[in-house]
């Protein structure tokens, strides 16, 4: 039969996109999600039982969320109707609660997919809730971003959160596969390309096909690595500076710090770079690490720190990030102890406890005669007139008891701290 298509020389078909042709047709087609999807995992599970709950999958893009939600609806022969937070509102919602009621009365249930589903503020996911227990929908989900921080915990308490991995090389390998067969050729790539190509795509399924669509588009007989990053350009990598991914990322590079991992360090302080993290936002994370993590096992890490911030304020980017690198490499080598870290927690949790007491008279400057006649400043030794400089007062209030905040650990310059700390205790008065 002719349509305007084939009248003109083109079929339907391939005027989809690569991904549309290639979506799976049944959930034994999805790759990279097995961990969901084989047997004992909770989706055949629940297929097992012929029950689908509602669902949040959870996951970066391309990786089958959609494909897996309408696979899903045709296995328990539900109506699919899917919706975009980003394009919906409660208007829409209203309609496709109404259309599923109207399924409902001819007998057949709704799965509802929501895309960005954290996209929706809290009314709008509240909306879903009636809905949910009634039994009208079955809502799925999808979010590439932490449903804990981003959903509401009611809707969180009906339904179950379900992560989706990003798509592993051998993954990937066999989608370019599926997409070499669909063109009946081979991709014109040379074995190290093609590995190049994976890493490209960043575990996007979807961004995958896209990239080979264009190096087919190309009729190239032939590339090599460099030829084909001409051709095609690689995926921005997951990263939102104000959400879940920034604070995965500066977790991993302080971590790997305290963890003295200089490498793995290196490694996520680039990442966020490249990734357009404010430089001067890792300065301030170093910064903080020094104290925390070094703090007096050598106290030149936050000199380190501040200079490498300081020198990243005078020349920018990129010179001034090879500053934050060797900051980076300074603190992850340098000896750790959380041990000024404690001691301040602990003396800021004293000092809560105890109030406004008074330090003893002899720690009290007096500056006038009344003062000096009411006692301030008595009893007072001067540490430098004392034998080895130090009189040994104790400079607690006379009401608490002395207490231990800091104690050095036996590495870097606080092995020499813990010695000097232990003649002045030998000696001080009680």
């Amino acid at each position: 039969m002719s349509t305007l298509f084939s009248s003109a020389g083109m079929e339907t078909d391939t005027q989809r996109p690569l991904a549309d042709r290639l979506r799976p047709k049944t959930l034994a087609e999805v790759v990279g999600q097995g961990h969901l999807l084989d047997e004992g995992a909770p989706l055949a599970r629940m297929l097992k039982t012929g029950r689908l709950s509602s669902i949040i999958f959870w996951g970066p893009p391309g990786v089958g969320k959609t494909t897996i939600a309408r696979l899903l609806a045709d296995r328990v022969d539900l109506d699919f109707h899917q919706i975009s937070a980003i394009f919906s509102g409660v208007a829409d919602l209203r309609k496709v609660f109404d259309q599923a009621e109207a399924k409902k009365m001819s007998g057949r249930g709704t799965l509802l997919f929501v895309d960005e589903i954290h996209r929706f503020n809290r009314a709008q996911q509240d909306s879903f809730l009636p809905h949910m227990e009634s039994g009208l929908i079955t809502l799925v989900g999808a979010t590439t971003e932490n449903p804990s921080f981003e959903l509401n915990p009611a809707v969180l308490s009906r339904a179950q959160v379900l992560t989706l991995k990003r798509l592993d090389e051998s993954a990937l390998d066999l989608l370019l596969a599926r997409a070499e067969a669909e063109a009946e050729k081979k991709l014109p790539l040379t074995p190290e390309a093609r590995q190049a190509l994976c890493h490209m795509a960043d575990g996007d399924g979807r961004f995958l096909f896209n990239l080979v669509e264009d190096i087919f588009a190309t009729g190239e007989e032939s590339l090599d690595t460099e030829e084909m990053a001409k051709i095609v350009q690689r995926r921005a990598p997951i990263y939102d500076k104000g959400q879940e991914g920034h604070y995965n990322l500066i977790s991993a590079l302080h971590k790997a710090v305290r963890g003295s991992d200089v490498d793995a360090a290196l490694y996520w302080l680039a990442r966020m770079l490249t990734a357009g993290e404010d430089p001067l936002y890792l300065a301030r994370r170093l910064i903080r690490m020094a104290s925390e993590d070094i703090g007096l096992a050598d106290p030149q890490a936050l000199p380190q720190c501040l200079a490498a911030r300081d020198a990243y304020e005078q020349l920018g980017s990129p010179e001034g990030e090879l500053a934050l690198a060797q900051a980076t490499i300074y603190i992850a080598t340098a000896p750790k102890s959380n041990a000024l870290y404690t001691a301040y927690k602990s003396a800021v949790r004293s000092a809560k406890e105890t109030g406004s007491l008074m330090p003893p008279a002899y720690a009290l400057n007096a500056p006038t005669k009344l003062m000096k006649e009411i006692g301030y400043s008595a009893g007072y030794i001067y540490d430098h007139d004392a034998p080895e400089a130090f009189a040994g007062l104790n400079y607690f209030p006379p009401e608490m008891d002395r207490e231990t905040f800091y104690s050095p650990v036996p590495r870097g310059f606080e092995k020499d701290l813990e010695k000097r700390l232990a003649w002045w205790a030998a000696r001080r008065k009680p």
